[in-house]
């Protein structure tokens, strides 16, 4: 089968499988996006989430802390509550044996402003695009934390698109709408997947905590795949999925996957689904 056009990616899919088989981790995620975000704006009257991204509690009981806030304020020299450090544990043992990046694709708001950007670039057919190493964004970690004990501040606080996005839905968008525009404009013209992808460092984060995590990405019938290339098209780190695909392990064992399925939804040959990573990691040749 000739590579399909970028514009055209999960055509076939649809065209063979059905729009629902097509789009189904899609769907799941943007629920699971809104749900969260939903929960959060009816925290103080029903309480199941109250907070924000950077700090909440469950049920008024469970603490959940963001490991990146967690680190830098560690860094800044101001040794966090228990319950702060408690809920950091909880999040990094969650995210440790899920999958890797789960928060990236499945809760993370600023995933739709980027899957926006990239859908327009497929659809208008723009493919100039600087290339940054995808390796910049776990350098910028160590440059926060340093930032952070120098300033003697959680510094990116100061510059997160992420908590300024989430801020902004539920309680009000204010001057973060700046932040929000400048990362979807980067994405849609200078970089492709430049935010999750390169820059990120919430996500190199994540990436870190679940780099052994159980759920993967498998290509357990990759002798069906005839190359249309949909999956490279849609995936935010397209370059996790060549190995899987030509030999040895079938399993996406790379922690820049972020786990979001779409590879799976626009397969029309049903070459990849998700597995629990069992064993060791070269299993069919």
């Amino acid at each position: 089968m000739a590579k399909h056009l970028a514009k055209d990616a999960g055509k076939a899919a649809t065209a063979s499988l059905g729009w629902w088989k097509a789009h189904r981790f899609l769907l799941l995620r943007r629920s699971c996006q809104l749900l969260i975000i939903a929960l959060f704006i009816i925290g103080p009257t029903l309480g199941v989430l109250r907070g924000n991204l950077s700090a909440s509690t469950l049920f008024d009981t469970v603490p959940l802390t963001d490991p990146l806030i967690l680190l830098q304020t560690i860094a800044a020299g101001h040794w966090p509550e228990l319950a702060a450090l408690l809920g950091g544990v909880i999040v990094v043992g969650f995210y440790a044996v899920l999958a890797p990046r789960v928060f990236c694709a499945w809760v993370c708001p600023l995933n739709m402003v980027t899957d926006l950007a990239a859908w327009l670039r497929r659809k208008l057919g723009i493919k100039l695009s600087y290339r940054w190493p995808s390796s910049l964004r776990y350098w910028l970690l160590p440059v926060l934390l340093l930032g952070s004990a120098v300033s003697g501040s959680v510094l990116w606080s100061w510059i997160d698109p992420v908590a300024a996005l989430h801020r902004g839905l539920v309680f009000g968008m204010g001057a973060g709408w700046v932040l929000i525009l400048l990362v979807f404009l980067l994405d849609l013209v200078l970089v492709e997947h430049g935010w999750c992808g390169h820059l990120c460092p919430l996500g190199a984060t994540y990436g870190v905590i679940g780099r052994k995590s159980l759920v993967r990405i498998t290509a357990t019938n990759r002798e069906a795949c005839n190359k249309c290339m949909d999956c490279f098209n849609v995936c935010p780190e397209p370059e996790v999925l060549r190995q899987p695909l030509k030999g040895g392990d079938r399993k996406v064992m790379s922690q820049d996957c972020i786990s979001c399925g779409r590879c799976i939804d626009v397969c029309s040959e049903e070459v990849l689904e998700f597995k629990i990573r069992i064993g060791a990691n070269k299993d069919e040749g």
